[in-house]
């Protein structure tokens, strides 16, 4: 597959930093209210709750937190109604962005994103202009050095081959290496099953749940690369969003600034 982008790489290592801020808690509440309110509070029965307890666990979210945000989607504690956006455009380079957001205030969650957008030398367009550019997904992360927690000691590094013959017999459609990341795509259906199976292998998944996956990827000089990664991260810092999709590649330089800082 084409679609991979440098951004999934940057992103998972901004979560991290993101748990240690704290702010990851609040978005993954309100993916957890929304899930229940669209689908009832048995993840068994609701993969979209699934997916997102999944996520309170891999960022170590205390389980009160988790507790509330459930009863608050099912209606069994008070708090906000949040709906469900998504907004469209371009980034320096001509990169189509996807962002993803949950507002209890449409009309200023777009206001806010579209300033985020001009600031930084893009636009956002109309609703459909970049979709058609990304597929829906299932994606697999696994650190190529597990943090070798639990009763185990670190066993170093994964053994790629083995990776991908269990990803491959599980159903999973390609694997990809990026960054000390290797990332396993899958249909959207079989994701469960296909982390699951990986997991029975003996390989610590580190986060798996659906995502849109480019087709194919935009090549950035360092100007425009920066100025695209300084867009979508101020994009994934809003409050009110959730994911933010993109179709770049940046040169190695600049990834290996990124990882010094």
């Amino acid at each position: 597959m084409a679609g991979h982008s440098h951004w999934a790489g940057i992103k998972y290592k901004k979560a991290l930093q993101d748990k240690r801020r704290g702010k990851l808690f609040s978005k993954i509440s309100k993916k957890i209210m929304q899930a229940a309110r669209n689908g009832g509070g048995d993840p068994d029965m609701n993969l979209e709750l699934r997916y997102a307890l999944d996520e309170a666990r891999d960022a170590n979210m205390p389980k009160d937190n988790v507790e509330r945000a459930v009863k608050r989607g099912l209606g069994e504690l008070p708090g906000a109604t949040f709906e469900p956006a998504v907004y469209e455009g371009y980034g320096p380079g001509g990169v189509a962005i996807m962002v993803e957001a949950l507002t209890d205030n449409r009309n200023r969650t777009v206001s806010e994103v579209r300033k985020i957008f001009d600031r930084h030398g893009g636009s956002l367009g109309e609703s459909g202009c970049v979709a058609w550019m990304f597929e829906r997904k299932g994606l697999i992360t696994v650190e190529e050095h597990p943090s070798g927690e639990g009763d185990e000691e670190d066993a170093g590094p994964v053994d790629e081959d083995e990776l991908m013959l269990a990803a491959m017999e599980a159903g999973a459609d390609d694997l990809e290496k990026l960054e000390g990341l290797y990332e396993i795509t899958t249909e959207v259906r079989i994701l469960s099953d296909v982390k699951d199976a990986l997991e029975d292998a003996g390989f610590e998944v580190k986060a798996a749940r659906p995502q849109n996956v480019p087709r194919s990827n935009v090549d950035l000089d360092a100007e425009n690369g920066r100025k695209v990664l300084s867009l979508v991260e101020e994009l994934d810092d809003h409050d009110d969003v959730q994911n933010v999709y993109s179709n770049f590649n940046v040169p190695d330089e600049l990834m290996a600034e990124m990882a010094e800082g």
